[in-house]
């Protein structure tokens, strides 16, 4: 197809689900929407709480945004499809589907990278901390962390926009890379050239980024081993968050490379991969932080008891007014 800009696109997989449709609606709107009120609270939670503004929390707000961002490039679309009787999307709006959830993932890792970067130097240089996690410093950070995913993202999507169609069904519940990839029938050298250039994207932003994490863990690691208990704990509390979150990570894009590289599974699994990566994430990332991190657990129950404290105040007020309107 000369013209690609000028096809539909049709998802193939909603048309086997029959009335589980209805099930599976259920589930990922009740899920989207607490992935939605989670990420939500802990931004507002960061923004209004002044000793929150550091820059662990700073890089956890980016991360959140990278999180909320990806689950509702996807979810609405396929909520609407579910629903729907014809299951399609314009190729344009395919592309910018592929563009978002790239972005999702790679900026996920790149923002866990400076996590990372940053729970090292609090640690091994503890006194230098905030002379090297500087404003300037953090504000570097988070333009690359952001950008270089933008940026790299945006050569693989036009390098796939550029290869020839000759199918228009995807057997997916939404757009990624390499289904649109795989609606090509030609395998010439600009495929091959994308095809490359999304080896060497993955490489870079996950197998390079996970040898790095993992090195700074040894790291610290080593280091905790050599302190005091006091220290250890410490270290453990700031850091048990962001590799559990880490972990939680890799093990949804692992799921997702299967759930790229096997076509024929059930429709079932097909929705069980496709949510592990896209929706359960965003949704797990702010229920860690909230209960892990000690600063937020901290923030939580001090304003917990604060509302609990003005309710009961307002309720005895009211307890002692009510023999006056009686009267």
């Amino acid at each position: 197809m000369n013209h690609s800009f000028d096809i539909i696109l049709i998802f193939t997989v909603y048309q086997s689900i029959g009335p589980q449709k209805y099930v599976y609606f259920t589930i990922i709107s009740a899920l989207y929407i607490a992935s939605v009120f989670a990420n939500m609270f802990l931004m507002l939670v960061i923004i209004w709480e002044s000793r929150l503004h550091q820059p662990m929390f700073i890089f956890l707000f980016n991360l959140t945004c990278i999180g909320l961002f990806g689950s509702t490039a996807v979810w609405p679309k396929v909520l609407q499809n579910l629903l729907s009787d014809t299951q399609t999307s314009s190729y344009e709006g395919c592309l910018c589907q592929v563009f978002i959830v790239s972005v999702y993932a790679t900026g996920t890792y790149s923002i866990l990278t400076v996590m990372a970067y940053d729970r090292y130097v609090s640690i091994i240089n503890p006194l230098r901390y905030h002379t090297i996690m500087t404003p300037q410093k953090v504000k570097q950070l988070l333009a690359v962390s952001n950008l270089v995913p933008i940026f790299s993202v945006s050569g693989q999507v036009c390098l796939t926009s550029q290869v020839p169609l000759c199918r228009q069904s995807i057997h997916k519940f939404y757009c990624e890379n390499i289904s649109v990839s795989k609606l090509s029938c030609v395998t010439n050298s600009l495929y091959r050239a994308s095809s490359l250039y999304g080896v060497c994207v993955f490489v870079l932003s996950v197998v390079f980024i996970a040898f790095f994490v993992l090195l700074s863990y040894i790291r610290i690691i080593t280091v905790s081993l050599k302190a005091s208990a006091a220290t250890q704990k410490k270290a453990f509390s700031t850091c048990a968050p962001h590799l559990i979150v880490f972990i939680n990570f890799s093990m949804s894009s692992l799921f997702s490379i299967i759930y790229n590289q096997f076509v024929f599974v059930s429709e079932d699994m097909h929705m069980f991969l496709s949510i592990q990566f896209v929706l359960v994430p965003p949704l797990l990332h702010p229920i860690i932080y909230g209960i892990k991190n000690t600063e937020i657990r901290k923030y939580l129950i001090r304003n917990t008891r604060a509302v609990l404290s003005y309710v009961t105040c307002y309720v005895k007020s009211r307890h002692k007014l009510s023999p006056q309107f009686v009267h």
